[in-house]
């Protein structure tokens, strides 16, 4: 999404009265595709905070030290490099902001870091290309690197970068950043079940309101495959674990709905079959007699006679 769409989801969230002053600022979670650093300045007039996952070769610096009384010469405009690939780079425990660990059902052990007031070096190439004449801004933000023991299927983990638009991070937004990036990865399934299984953007739909009534009929499926879980049978494939009952995806569920469509009311009658019927019956003759049309055909010899009338004449 760009910096124009974020902006007016938050003016219609600020509409609908989801947001009010006083509340929490709003988390946007992005993925690594998104300049997380760029969007923070463009929406830093917003009640927004930005969440977004870095690449794990990315280069960040600490803000300057300060100048000694009595030197001269330019400051310095940044500190020490911070190389997420590079550990001897990273500042020691004392200068680490937090350090929170926690115990997860998927993932094990899960250890996350974090380092404040770490900034891009940005420079006048994509989307700072447009900027004012002058020095590039400095936008500060928090690096959090998130470690756990394994992933689902005993795949091994690598670190996850991730950086916050604030400053100052304590132990319970560290905890609470980490685990809504995670949950980032529901939504993503979620969103793309509703548009490669239910078909939400298949229809070519032209007005606003058809989209929203097609929405809502989306959403209106989603939750009744949500219900029907208890009624389901688990039809899983053969590398799928089993599962609950009540642990059942909507995908899943979904297999059996089949089933399930037996036994919940039909209101409708059945739809009529859009196939050719059944044909005549086997060993049965046809008692209605084709038309027979005059074929029309001229022979050579009628052909030379009309052409030499034709010549006499």
């Amino acid at each position: 999404m760009t910096a124009a769409q974020l902006r007016e989801v938050v003016e219609r969230l600020r509409a609908a009265g989801h947001w009010a002053d006083g509340d929490l600022p709003i988390l946007i979670v992005l993925d690594a595709g998104y300049d997380v650093t760029r969007l923070a300045f463009l929406l830093a007039d917003l009640p927004v905070e930005l969440l977004g996952r870095l690449r794990s070769d990315r280069v960040l610096y600490f803000p300057p030290p300060p100048q000694p009384p009595g030197k001269v010469g330019r400051k310095p405009k940044r500190g020490a490099e911070f190389k997420f690939e590079d550990e001897s780079t990273w500042p020691t425990p004392a200068r680490t902001a937090t350090s929170v660990t926690s115990v997860t059902s998927r993932y094990g052990q899960a250890v996350a870091r974090s380092w404040d007031r770490l900034h891009p070096l940005l420079s006048r190439r994509s989307a700072w290309t447009g900027h004012p004449a002058g020095d590039l801004p400095v936008i500060e933000g928090t690096v959090i690197r998130l470690q756990v023991d394994h992933l689902p299927g005993d795949r091994d983990p690598k670190p996850v970068w991730l950086w916050w638009s604030g400053v100052d991070a304590t132990a319970a937004d560290v905890d609470r950043l980490w685990r809504s990036f995670l949950q980032r990865f529901d939504l993503e399934h979620t969103f793309r079940f509703w548009k490669q299984t239910l078909g939400w953007t298949r229809p070519k739909i032209r007005t606003p309101e058809a989209a929203d009534r097609w929405t809502r009929l989306v959403l209106a499926a989603h939750t009744q495959l949500r219900l029907a879980r208890p009624l389901a049978e688990d039809l899983r494939k053969p590398w799928e674990r089993p599962a609950k009952p009540s642990r059942l995806t909507p995908a899943r569920v979904r297999r059996g709905f089949r089933r399930l469509h037996g036994k919940a009311p039909q209101p409708t009658g059945a739809p009529k079959p859009g196939t050719a019927g059944p044909g005549r019956p086997v060993d049965s003759k046809n008692k209605l007699r084709a038309r027979q049309h005059p074929v029309g055909k001229h022979t050579k010899t009628d052909t030379q006679k009309n052409s030499k009338t034709k010549q006499a004449a």
